[in-house]
């Protein structure tokens, strides 16, 4: 190749204009990271260090929060690519810096900080002291609503959290790479993404490749993150993890989020809001083609249950409830909160989705976990490997095909006499309720546990919505015990609903 070629070449490649059929292939991959993760999974576990100055340590959160990221600095941005990646500065919680890398055709560089690109707003910070810090983390900008803006849509922030966003959507739930023995009172385990690598996108890029090692005290783990923005932005996820020693609980694809009060648990204190929720129910397919939805509830104490399942088709924490005047937040606008589908790749096996639900005094907390648990753990130094996608949805979502909960509301109607029973109220909508004659008979199914007794159970049309109600009214045997509800609509021997599952917590 001559020399004005291989100039005219490598200036296409680092505009990052070059097509797929003439990129070479990429220097650094997964198979990279799995090897650091291996490796790194045979030495002892060196707990990351606080490299703080004080300057940064004593700031308050409205102090940090005053540290901006200057937007003009952002990578890609100078190269006109339809990514660009903007930066946390350390400080407050994020007292250890992340490495962060990017992958530019067959050359690997790290992205080393400056404190110059950031603006330290009121703070009285030299710059001069910061220059040894590095990143907390990062958050990718594409256009998503209008091409004329580039919104942030993903972010990596604090251990291994991270969440996304797809168009007209606002920041909710979150995710994270893996779980560990959560809601044990052992002790839950934080695994940490210690480095990242970026791939550089090409000028009509539409998606964007990330590479992360995880790293904790009894874990390491490789993954990739294929992340492709839009009406639903999809994170495609490949992991492979080691442990260093055994866990009890291994979570896979944890998803987090908030549940304060909603139409089956009404707020304790006077509110204005009928609704304060980023989720309002935990979703399952199962392998057997089986749909579960279990609203959520903010219990009095620590509430963990599970679905045992072969092969699941998925699960995820949906915000089915989409309409304002159910929330009535100006600022929060709860409604626009994502809903995450995770979507297994290939066969996970035997094993459970585990939901645990933790009390909370406000909204300020994420309450709510779940996270697929295999039933067999991988052993010490074995390679673990899961695939699955991530889907970031608001409308549509994804539900089950003949119809789902839509509502489900707690207490007795006026012309009800007053006792000790309890009302449950469950509204149903789908294509396979829309389509039956309004003089169409169908039966509500509803079982109890030990702890319940059951007194009334009715199904009829809502005439309003075109779907149908099921109303349930039972006794609880024993108030210091939670009791499970299950209940479907069957028209003859068809089942024409997802299964509708519902803890009560005790008093």
């Amino acid at each position: 190749m001559h020399t004005k070629k291989i100039r005219t070449w490598l200036a296409a490649l680092l505009a990052g204009s070059l097509t797929l059929a003439c990129a070479p292939a990429f220097a650094f991959g997964f198979p990279d990271v799995a090897k650091q993760a291996r490796k790194l999974a045979q030495t002892a576990y060196k707990k990351p260090a606080s490299n703080l100055p004080k300057a940064i340590e004593n700031l308050s959160y409205d102090q940090y929060r005053d540290i901006r990221f200057n937007t003009d600095k952002s990578l890609w941005r100078s190269n006109r690519l339809p990514f660009e990646v903007a930066f946390f500065h350390q400080g407050l919680f994020y007292d250890h810096p992340i490495k962060i890398n990017e992958i530019v055709g067959t050359r690997v560089r790290e992205i080393k900080f400056d404190p110059h690109s950031f603006n330290y707003g009121k703070n009285a910070i030299d710059p001069k002291q910061l220059e040894q810090l590095g990143f907390a983390g990062f958050r990718v900008h594409y256009p998503l609503n209008t091409p004329k803006y580039k919104d942030e849509v993903l972010v990596f922030l604090g251990a291994s959290y991270f969440r996304a966003l797809g168009k007209g959507q606002r920041y909710g739930i979150s995710a994270r790479g893996l779980a560990v023995d959560t809601a044990l009172t052992s002790g839950e385990e934080f695994p940490q993404f210690t480095q990242f690598w970026l791939e550089r996108p090409r000028a009509n890029s539409k998606e964007l490749t990330i590479y992360a090692l995880l790293d904790s005290r009894r874990v390491t783990g490789a993954y990739r993150f294929i992340v492709r923005p839009g009406n639903e932005t999809a994170v495609e996820v490949k992991s492979q993890l080691y442990l260093r020693e055994n866990v009890t609980i291994l979570g896979v694809a944890p998803l987090t989020s908030m549940y304060f009060f909603g139409e089956n648990q009404r707020s304790a204190v006077e509110d204005y809001r009928p609704e304060v929720h980023d989720s309002d129910g935990l979703s399952v397919q199962s392998g057997t083609g089986e749909w579960i939805w279990r609203p959520f509830v903010n219990p009095k104490r620590l509430l963990v249950t599970s679905y045992a399942l072969d092969n699941p088709q998925g699960f995820g924490m949906m915000q089915r409830d989409r309409a304002f005047a159910n929330y009535q937040d100006l600022e929060a606008h709860y409604e626009k909160r994502p809903s995450v589908w995770i979507q297994p790749k290939g066969k996970w096996g035997s094993g459970r989705v585990e939901l645990v639900q933790i009390p909370t005094p406000d909204e300020t907390n994420d309450n709510v976990v779940a996270f697929w648990v295999p039933e067999h753990a991988p052993k010490p130094g074995q390679p673990f490997d899961l695939e699955y996608t991530m889907r970031w949805q608001k409308e549509p979502e994804t539900t089950p095909p003949l119809s789902w909960v839509t509502q489900t509301r707690r207490g007795h109607g006026y012309t009800h006499k007053v006792d000790d029973s309890l009302a449950l109220i469950v509204d149903f909508e789908g294509p396979a309720l829309a389509k039956l004659a309004p003089e169409t008979k169908l039966e509500g199914v509803v079982t109890t546990d030990a702890n319940g007794k059951l007194l009334e159970t009715t199904a009829y049309r809502n005439d309003v919505t075109g779907g149908w109600r099921l109303a349930v009214r039972f006794n609880r045997t024993d108030d210091t015990k939670p009791v499970e509800l299950r209940g479907y609509l069957r028209k003859d021997n068809d089942t024409l609903s997802e299964t509708w599952s519902y803890i009560l917590p005790p008093n």
